[in-house]
């Protein structure tokens, strides 16, 4: 007998920026754990999560967070052109929000892409409530890779039916949202962005998952991830796999999901 979908429940939560877009799946344990918040992808939104967030729930048994992120999805539009510091500004423009909506003094952040990246820029900025951090496909810094994949997918998006597909989920924030990808990554100003300095203040347990073929990242970020994180870190490239490891492989990275969050000594700060 196939298992119920875990309950969820949409919010927004205001910022002094505008209202973000918040949906809470329900974990089944009691035992107050951690819940996980999902950070998602430069084009990304809660609704092209698709079932990953219930899947993670049924793996892990703890409650998820994902959030569309200002200009993204349901969320309120973005006025602004996004700065060369936008990954770490995540942290205190929106998670410290999300954070005193849902009384949450402990989580595990979870990101994809760019999300990835904000991941490790929250889980610096707020340590005492971290317990660990994973990253998706993540990026460590601006590699010819990832400008190469950028520049091709702008391109594709010349083609019919493209940005429609995009405007599915962001509505009239559909060419901001492409902009705001495109434009800020293939900027001269972003060029010398990285991770390092958050991955150098991250002290709890990380898992770096990434697929061999990736086409925005060679294995040079999660090995770079792993080798600058202070605390117990692990690299993952997975086999035959590409951008989306959580679609891609959907069973070997819940498995390894759950297996890094029920062996790996978490870090649990004090209340």
């Amino acid at each position: 007998m196939a298992m119920t979908a875990p309950a969820h429940d949409d919010t927004h939560v205001k910022t002094p920026y505008g209202r973000l877009f918040v949906r809470r799946w329900q974990g089944a344990r009691t035992d107050q754990a951690a819940p996980i918040i999902l950070f998602h992808d430069s084009l990304g939104s809660v609704e092209q999560w698709r079932d990953f967030p219930a899947q993670l729930v049924k793996a892990t048994g703890r409650s998820v967070l994902a959030y569309d992120r200002l200009g993204f999805g349901r969320s309120d539009p973005n006025p602004d052109i996004l700065k060369p510091d936008f990954v770490g500004a995540e942290a205190l423009r929106a998670l410290a929000h999300i954070r005193d909506k849902f009384a949450i003094d402990r989580m595990i952040l979870l990101g994809h892409s760019v999300g990835g990246g904000m991941a490790v820029a929250s889980g610096a900025a707020f340590p005492a409530a971290t317990e660990a951090v994973i990253t998706l496909a993540a990026q460590a810094f601006v590699e010819d890779r990832t400008i190469a994949g950028i520049e091709a997918a702008k391109a594709a998006f010349q083609h019919e039916g493209q940005f429609d597909r995009l405007a599915r989920y962001h509505g009239d924030k559909a060419r901001w949202v492409l902009d705001a990808w495109t434009e800020t990554w293939l900027s001269p100003a972003f060029a010398n962005w990285t991770l390092d300095e958050s991955l150098r203040r991250l002290a709890c347990p990380l898992l770096a998952l990434h697929g061999d073929h990736d086409e925005y990242g060679s294995r040079a970020h999660p090995d770079r991830i792993a080798a600058l994180a202070t605390g117990p870190a692990r690299a993952v490239l997975l086999e035959n796999c590409h951008h989306m490891p959580h679609r891609e492989k959907p069973d070997d990275v819940l498995r390894l999901i759950a297996e890094f969050i029920k062996t790996t000594k978490l870090n649990h700060p004090r209340k």
